[in-house]
């Protein structure tokens, strides 16, 4: 295990260096002056000149890519010269592992840079302020899609060729037909618009907002609701399918016909033999729309105006503030990455028939 683990890391972590080498290079080949971006329209060549000098980006595309690899390093590089970009300074926190004549070698959390557009804010600390959000609304979404799903797939096998089972697949086709973007807007103006007297739901609204005064932020867990029912449409259309395809499987194995002729109720053949053995490829997808949901939830939030990653991601595009953009896609690559491994673990351990080379 530890070994088929370690090996997972290794090429995780090869997976992690490509996405940062493509999102580097796709960026900083766009048209514009990062430098530029940062001043506005209060730039003028000394300054101009600073600025690209205390960002680095008055080095070669190459030496910039190396500069970006040893930000993001936990082990790097520093120099020790004050006016050089790399010199271990606020922008890092960290510990000195090796001290050279001209530079030294630093134990540091990874360094995703500062906002262009709110300068002095760390990519690090906006992320942190709206990726729990995005956690949240994923979370509450895949929740909403395994309960339903787990029911209507369950239903659906049970009543194969009935009514029932023709009306679940015909709304789980219409839910996996469907985009996020236009479900959101279509929710939001009939449940936040038209019947808004009645469901007392928003069109708009984050987790916590600000009271009438502007002084405190206040829970507001209705704003959830919305969201996270379109957020969670395609995985449980996806669920409802799977559940539904496994079951039937599973249910004409020879030990379930033994389970029944042994005069085991339906229900707990359901229940103790045949859901567990149809939930490992339910397990994945579940994972795996979990991973998703972290990157999917863009035009979600940005429709309901929820405060998470995918709505300030929006944001960072329409001001042009790149390292936004590039931290924000890189940490949700990297939880995605994370959870397709925690998933295999899982994986292995619900089905011990597995065997790891």
């Amino acid at each position: 295990m530890l070994g088929y683990i370690l090996d997972k890391i290794f090429y995780s972590a090869i997976t992690m260096f490509g996405v940062v080498t493509v999102i580097f290079f796709l960026f900083n080949v766009l048209p514009g002056d990062p430098a530029q971006m940062m001043l506005g329209q209060n730039e003028n060549s000394e300054q101009l000149n600073m600025v690209k000098k205390k960002y680095g980006f008055d080095k070669s595309l190459s030496n910039q890519y190396f500069l970006y690899l040893n930000d993001l390093s936990p082990i790097s590089i520093h120099s020790k010269n004050k006016d050089d970009y790399s010199y271990f300074d606020q922008n890092y926190s960290g510990i000195e592992l090796i001290n050279f004549k001209k530079s030294t070698i630093n134990f540091k959390y990874p360094y995703l840079r500062t906002s262009f557009v709110n300068q002095g804010k760390k990519v690090s600390t906006i992320i942190g302020e709206t990726l729990p959000n995005t956690f949240i609304l994923a979370f509450s979404a895949i929740l909403i899609a395994i309960l339903i799903g787990l029911i209507f797939g369950i239903i659906s096998a049970l009543n194969k060729g009935n009514t029932i089972d023709v009306l679940i697949q015909f709304i789980s086709t219409i839910g996996m037909s469907v985009p996020s973007f236009f479900s959101a807007i279509i929710f939001a103006w009939i449940f936040g618009f038209l019947l808004k007297d009645y469901t007392g739901l928003e069109m708009t609204g984050s987790l916590f907002e600000l009271d009438d005064y502007g002084e405190s932020f206040n829970l507001k867990l209705k704003n959830l609701i919305l969201p996270s029912i379109v957020l969670g449409i395609r995985p449980l259309a996806v669920i409802s399918q799977l559940v539904r395809n496994e079951l039937l499987n599973v249910l004409n194995q020879d030990y379930i016909r033994t389970a029944k002729a042994k005069g085991l109720s339906r229900f707990v053949i359901i229940k103790d033999h045949a859901l567990k053995n149809a939930l490992n490829s339910v397990v994945t997808a579940i994972s795996g729309w979990f991973a998703s949901l972290l990157a999917g939830a863009v035009f979600v939030e940005f429709i309901f105006g929820w405060n998470g990653i995918g709505k300030e991601i929006v944001n960072a595009l329409n001001l042009l503030d790149l390292p936004v953009i590039m931290g924000s896609v890189l940490v949700i690559a990297f939880m995605f990455i994370l959870i397709n491994i925690m998933v295999d673990i899982i994986y292995i351990k619900l089905d011990p028939r597995i065997k790891i080379n």
